[in-house]
């Protein structure tokens, strides 16, 4: 590998470990759960949160049933009310009457996430409607403050997540006003991000610009096609966009706050950083539990579609499972979570690819280290590749006999950057090459669906700027309509 040159931004290693998890949940749980609403306004009272049979590990349980590789935990949202008995407010759980005062839901979903073998990340939000020094320097302490409680006090993280709602309306400690702040200064972001790296080094952030993880520029978890891996993020801080509006109120919650909708969820092929996308959304049509929607939640064959429009398309999945008032996750959502597992494991178990016979157009030196075997192998940190002048190069797999397939999946070594521009899709029909599809972009994972085609044979011709780089091909059969 060492004589194959990387290309272009390639991923941090806390990038790598991120985009191996590719599917994990979000737990949206505070006084909202119990108000009904989706933002909280800052003047709840402690004393409305008590989750009677709250279950760390139903919760946790559900999320892995999913198959969700991990957990992030809304531990203050936007109403200003912790998870935790921060020592830094009274507004927490250690002013409710849930367990006496004596509770940490933090505590409780990191110690079962690992108990699981979940990975645990945090949602700190960075604009506090209760807090009353919101808008001054001394609030940048606080929120450093929790952050370092949070980064220090449970353990390994893997993800720190940074909403891009900051500023307007709020109760403020009883002002109840509209506080506007600069969101591009006022959070002094590096230094921020600072207390993160020292604290949790391989945990990556998130934002709308990253650093190391991009929002998707929707909340439908749904990816662009194509969408590269790739962002130029000078400039960029959660909630700093272009089309960010000063002030936010309940009525733009949905993503009005957002900047540069259209580049987050496309990427830039031409972009100058790593900054993979994230596609959430939530089970429900709400974030937080709310009991009028208990016959909305998603199917299984509607998560199996987000699964193949943001991890198919080399993003993550985030999956939004809001916990009841009683603390647990609701049935339907968990039915709905078996179901979409017996599709993805369905998916997987469907790859025709090691039946076929393999062939390539050009192997790099005629070396078996770079052997087009290696997409076969189920080891992603090994691949296929050319010599360095040849950029149209043609992966076939022959068949003993005629098949069915509707997807095809691909891999490329992302620690070599991604390479590949696009790729073509031909069939064999009647003893001639029948193209079924060209496709813009792979990176992480690539998963398109081709309409079920019949055939004995396939070839991938790939177009890229330098030679590729190829981990992984998969020939999948799916049922129609799931």
């Amino acid at each position: 590998m060492k004589d194959i040159k990387t290309f272009g931004a390639v991923p941090s290693a806390r990038q790598m470990k991120w985009h191996k998890l590719e599917t994990y949940g979000f737990i949206h749980f505070t006084v909202n759960t119990f108000t009904n609403k989706e933002w909280g306004y800052g003047d709840e009272s402690p004393s409305i949160f008590n989750p009677v049979d709250f279950d760390a590990d139903q919760i946790v349980s559900a999320a892995a049933a999913g198959g969700l590789k991990g957990l992030i935990l809304t531990c203050k949202h936007h109403d200003g009310f912790c998870l935790w008995s921060s020592k830094f407010t009274e507004h927490s759980v250690k002013n409710s009457p849930w367990k006496d005062g004596k509770g940490d839901v933090v505590r409780e979903i990191s110690d079962s996430c690992r108990k699981h073998g979940l990975k645990f990340g945090v949602y700190l939000s960075p604009w506090d409607r209760n807090h009353a020094e919101y808008g001054t320097p001394a609030y940048i302490e606080y929120f450093r403050n929790q952050l370092n409680e949070l980064t220090t006090q449970y353990g390994e993280l893997f993800e720190v997540w940074f909403d891009g709602a900051n500023g307007g309306d709020g109760y403020y400690g009883g002002a109840k006003e509209t506080r506007n702040i600069d969101r591009k200064t006022y959070y002094d972001w590096e230094n921020t991000y600072a207390i993160i790296r020292k604290n949790q080094p391989n945990a990556v952030i998130f934002s709308d610009g990253g650093p190391d993880v991009r929002w998707v520029g929707n909340e439908h978890g749904v990816a662009g096609d194509p969408c590269w891996e790739t962002l130029t993020k000078a400039g960029r801080y959660p909630g700093v966009g272009s089309d960010s509006p000063k002030v936010f109120s309940e009525d733009t919650m949905v993503d009005a706050w957002q900047s540069d909708t259209q580049l987050l969820n496309n990427g830039d092929r031409n972009g100058l950083d790593w900054v993979p996308a994230e596609c959430d959304v939530s089970i429900r049509p709400g974030w937080f539990y709310h009991e009028d929607q208990d016959d909305k939640v998603r199917t299984p064959e509607n998560l199996f579609d987000l699964y193949i429009r943001s991890v198919g398309r080399g993003c993550s999945f985030l999956l939004n499972l809001p916990p009841t008032p009683r603390g647990l996750i609701h049935d339907n959502d968990v039915k709905s979570l078996i179901g979409y597992k017996k599709l993805v494991n369905a998916l997987e178990n469907s790859n025709m690819v090691y039946d076929a016979f393999l062939s390539a157009s050009n192997t790099r030196e005629e070396s078996n280290e770079f052997s087009v075997e290696n997409i076969t192998d189920n080891n992603q940190d090994t691949f296929w590749a050319t010599d360095d002048d040849v950029f149209s190069p043609w992966v076939e797999l022959n068949f003993d006999e005629e098949i069915d397939f509707n997807i095809i999946g691909l891999r490329e070594y992302i620690p070599m950057g991604q390479r590949v521009d696009s790729f073509s899709v031909d069939i064999l029909k009647n003893n001639e090459w029948k193209n079924i599809g060209t496709y813009e972009s792979i990176g992480a994972r690539r998963l398109v669906e081709t309409g079920m085609q019949t055939t004995s044979a396939i070839r991938i011709t790939f177009a890229s700027q330098v030679c590729p780089a190829i981990s992984e091909i998969g020939v999948y059969k799916i049922m129609e309509n799931y």
